[in-house]
């Protein structure tokens, strides 16, 4: 295991360019699982340990993938298929390897997984996933630990989630692909992400209406073809960067921008003092006063991105006054606050509600990553502080940063990698 070593205090200055998007590449590589014939290329693909996972899925279900992590790359070729079986050491290690599911079921009429492991951040129950395949004429089983899935051939139907379920809507849209019939999903997952799966898949042969809305319509067709597609960028790292200017003060250009998906971010961090103007496909931003505080409610798309909370909790250690941070979608997602306290913060939390009051400087000392966005709230928080900061368990942080720490000593920052 790695630990990173940041002397914080120096402010962010230079260009950084803005990785593939983890949360959009890991379900349409395994949406390749769904073209039987040829080879499929994925284009900016990121370099990180989630992509590693899932190509571990997919090889052990006998995908052929090829990756050029230099040109960021992967080539899947799914003709031959030799198991239905997702494990658990490899589904433990994250959620998203259910993903599998729904095209093996719609594929093959069988699939066998795990169920899914990964970050703790309170229930994230696959009821909604199960739901949804049982009504287009899956029979499901759990034993072991372990979901199994058979069919006689999907058939689509109307989905109704009770809420919208980022994991939930894609599985399900790969699923309907090759159903028979038309299927409908109310109260879809309108993340961009879920777009970007959508259009690989219409560029593939599918036949998807409505994708970034809550009402998405699947017309069933008998197979997918193989094609070239690239990758959206990651707004979440655009925007954890963006929040990092801001704790530590300076002048950086982020491209590419993002900011059709970054608006209520975008506003926010406005509200706070922070400068953000746009250029062609890119974001200057700067920051040289102290910050207001302001108030965040996160909430499923377009609304404040949970995966963001913790980062922008750190940004607000330091703003002036009081700040508030309202968690509505994951139960257990402040396991960042000890963290943050033990650098200087002053965070009281009462239930889902976070009060930051801020504070003059945060202190340089150990702390450990529970979770990737927790892992990227520390780090913000370390570039920030005085002195020498420790953070522990960065191979949550690799999981959704590419590179983070050589991008931020290009911008300046005294951060190195480590060996425990």
């Amino acid at each position: 295991m790695d630990k990173f070593i940041i002397k914080g205090g120096k402010k962010l200055n230079g260009t950084v360019r803005i990785s593939g998007s983890k949360n959009a590449a890991l379900p349409i590589l395994v949406a390749g699982l769904l073209i039987e014939k040829g080879q499929t290329v994925i284009k900016n693909v990121p370099d990180l340990a989630d992509i590693d996972t899932i190509l571990k899925v997919l090889n052990n279900l006998g995908v052929k993938t090829i990756r050029n992590k230099k040109e960021g790359t992967v080539t899947i070729d799914a003709t031959d298929i030799k198991s239905y079986e997702a494990p658990y050491d490899l589904v433990r290690k994250m959620r998203a390897s259910f993903l599998v599911m729904g095209p093996l079921l719609a594929r093959f009429n069988e699939a066998r997984v795990s169920l899914p492991g990964g970050c703790v951040l309170g229930p994230r129950p696959v009821d909604y996933h199960i739901k949804a395949f049982i009504k287009m004429g899956a029979k499901i089983n759990e034993y072991k630990g372990y979901i199994k899935a058979t069919s006689r051939g999907l058939r689509g139907t109307v989905i109704h989630f009770d809420q919208p379920s980022h994991t939930g809507t894609e599985n399900l849209l790969m699923a309907a692909c090759l159903a028979k019939g038309k299927t409908t999903i109310i109260n879809a997952a309108c993340d961009p992400e879920v777009i970007d799966v959508a259009r690989f898949l219409n560029r593939a042969g599918a036949k998807i209406n409505g994708a970034g809305t809550n009402v998405v319509t699947i017309e069933g067709v008998k197979r997918l073809h193989s094609v070239e597609y690239s990758v959206m960028a990651d707004r979440l790292e655009a925007g954890t960067f963006m929040i990092a200017v801001g704790a530590t003060g300076g002048k950086v250009l982020i491209k590419p921008a993002c900011e059709d998906y970054l608006g209520i971010v975008i506003d926010k961090l406005r509200q706070t003092g922070i400068k953000i103007k746009s250029q062609k496909d890119a974001l200057f931003v700067s920051c040289e006063n102290n910050l207001n505080p302001v108030d965040i409610t996160t909430f499923p798309y377009p609304g404040f991105p949970t995966d963001l909370q913790a980062s922008f909790m750190a940004m607000c250690c330091t703003n002036k006054g009081l700040s508030r941070i309202k968690e509505t979608v994951f139960t257990e997602r402040f396991s960042h606050v000890m963290e943050l306290t033990r650098l200087g913060a002053d965070i009281r939390v009462a239930g889902q509600e976070a009060v930051v009051r801020g504070v003059k400087r945060l202190k340089g000392t150990s702390v450990m990553a529970s979770d990737i966005r927790a892992g990227a709230g520390l780090v913000v928080a370390a570039l920030a502080a005085s002195g020498r900061s420790e953070i522990l368990r960065v191979y949550h942080i690799d999981r959704g940063y590419e590179h983070i720490d050589e991008k931020l000593r290009r911008l300046g920052a005294d951060i190195k990698r480590e060996e425990v």
